[in-house]
């Protein structure tokens, strides 16, 4: 991966699940730990929970619904947020990336956090690793109640927090999401080759990816 033109950078925009966190939280989380606890309140095996969970995730894929912990609360008639606090030791920021966010602040750039996650998964997620330590500012989709994948988000958060989208990089681990802000003139788009560092690489299509932030890390020596 060649070094980014980090002078002509001036907003780093970051995805949270999968780009600074390890994916594997949300991936056991919903496939395994939620199934569980839906077969024991249904009484059901477990195959049979996982196949009529997978029937209500496909139906809100995409939509702010699906990343809403009390909307699946209401749903699943499960506690979503106790749920998740039962198994937040499985919570880790990715390699590389409190020194890559450290580096953005020596090098006087806004970094901002743009996530999808509702707002009690997002606190979980802040108490057990401190990112908030490390970033400008932190931007949650509920807030505007509509997911990224949508063209208008770009819209909001421009009357929200203002960019230059010619001078700014989005980095994330989602397709969709990066679609949606390539269409929305981002200039700099970089996608997360291994959102989960217990799955294979994904596919990443067209767009650019990195392994970890060590690929792109700014030299020590590039004046602030």
């Amino acid at each position: 991966m060649a070094m980014l033109n980090w002078p002509d950078i001036h907003t780093v925009l970051l995805d949270m699940d999968g780009t600074l966190l390890d994916l594997h939280f949300d991936n056991y989380f919903w496939r395994e730990h939620v199934p569980q606890r839906f077969a024991e309140k249904h009484s059901l095996p477990i195959a049979e929970a996982k196949t009529t969970l997978q029937g209500y995730y496909q139906r809100k894929e995409g939509t702010i619904d699906w990343y809403c912990v009390d909307y699946w609360t209401r749903e699943l008639g499960l506690d979503i947020a106790q749920l998740k606090a039962e198994v937040d030791h499985l919570i880790a920021i990715h390699p590389h990336v409190i020194e890559f966010l450290d580096q953005m602040r020596r090098l006087n750039k806004f970094v901002c956090l743009v996530t999808n996650a509702h707002q009690k998964s997002l606190m979980l997620k802040l108490n057990k690793t401190a990112l908030h330590n490390h970033l400008d500012k932190i931007i949650c989709a509920h807030d505007f109640g509509i997911p990224k994948e949508h063209p208008e988000f770009w819209q909001r958060l421009q009357l929200k927090q203002p960019f230059d989208k010619r001078h700014s990089i989005l980095i994330d681990d989602s397709l969709p999401v990066l679609r949606s802000a390539q269409r929305y003139g981002i200039q700099y788009l970089l996608a997360i080759r291994q959102p989960d560092s217990r799955n294979p690489p994904k596919e990443v299509e067209d767009f650019a990816a990195i392994q970890s932030f060590l690929d792109i890390m700014p030299h020590h020596d590039m004046p602030a």
